[in-house]
């Protein structure tokens, strides 16, 4: 909460609580009306619903894959909704809601390709990752290729859209995106209990009554879902979906499901970082690039560390 307040009252100008409430309340200001009611508050709304898509959708995926590296942007599926932006930018000449569209139709696919390709009676989490990974890296050759045919009007808007960024935001994308929020985040909530069993493993969990296979659906689609659909309006924003869980299992480990708790940490990373590269560094950058030179080393960390409980194992 501290963090969205200070995004509506400072910006290149300071704008006083007093009166960011009175804009709030639907009172007409001279200047304060469009800083804040325009610019400033779709802002930090898309940042909130899309920090906390992320967050909840990468969550999902490493609780139910059992591995911190399963993360929606690192094994390929925001690769996916990339390279179609990008093509649909660049070849077809589309941009706003049809790229959008693209994007999560892409991300949605290539998810189920990973799936299909991955299942061997069953799908094993490192068989997943290394499946998404290497898939992953395709697409990224593919949004590369298609980048060297892109004429100069369209690569800096196509460049815009892979690094991520809040700049063009406006406050008809919060009402879709907070829907998507509102039921597929609920669909996973109830899931929760049988994440979390899923989570002793397939025959402590069956032996339950865990319906494996429809649960596992259930929680790949609604987590695809949120993360193509929010990739879909702020760019595939780096690293955001991957840090939230790790970050909130280390913080709230002992308090049940990390979920909510991965929602409202990847809300706060997007409000953070986008503040952060508005106004605290000597030039102005893409929330991505921010979450990008964060998520990085820590990115670094987790492989380590997975190499060496392996190696000791």
């Amino acid at each position: 909460m501290t963090a969205f307040s200070l995004t509506l009252v400072q910006g290149q100008s300071f704008i006083s609580p007093l009166t960011v409430l009175r804009v709030l309340w639907g009172e007409p200001v001279a200047g304060a009306s469009f800083i804040v009611g325009e610019l400033r508050l779709p802002r930090a709304l898309v940042a909130v619903l899309a920090g906390g898509c992320f967050g909840l959708g990468g969550a999902a995926f490493q609780s139910l894959l059992r591995n911190p590296l399963a993360s929606p942007d690192i094994i390929g599926i925001s690769a996916g909704a990339s390279a179609a932006a990008v093509f649909a930018i660049v070849m077809l000449s589309l941009s706003g809601t049809a790229v959008s569209v693209i994007a999560v139709l892409a991300a949605l696919g290539v998810a189920g390709l990973i799936y299909a390709l991955s299942w061997r009676n069953g799908v094993a989490g490192a068989r997943l990752i290394l499946v998404g990974i290497g898939l992953g890296a395709m697409l990224q050759s593919i949004t590369a290729y298609v980048l060297t045919q892109a004429p100069s009007w369209s690569l800096q808007e196509a460049l815009r859209w892979m690094t991520g960024s809040l700049n063009s935001v406006t406050m008809s994308q919060v009402v879709p995106l907070g829907s998507v929020f509102g039921l597929l985040g609920g669909i996973l909530l109830l899931l929760s209990r049988n994440l979390e069993v899923l989570r002793m493993g397939d025959d402590m969990a069956s032996g339950l009554g865990v319906r494996l296979s429809m649960t596992r659906l259930g929680i790949i689609i609604s987590a695809v879902g949120l993360v193509a659909c929010a990739t879909a309006i702020a760019g595939p924003v780096a690293f955001v979906a991957f840090l939230s869980g790790p970050v909130a299992t280390r913080l709230f480990h002992h308090q049940g499901s990390v979920l909510v708790p991965a929602a409202m940490i990847g809300a706060l990373l997007m409000l953070v970082a986008d503040f952060i590269g508005q106004f605290l560094l000597p030039a102005r950058y893409p929330v991505g690039v921010v979450t990008g030179v964060l998520g990085a080393p820590f990115l670094l960390y987790l492989v380590i560390r997975e190499n060496q409980r392996g190696a000791s194992s």
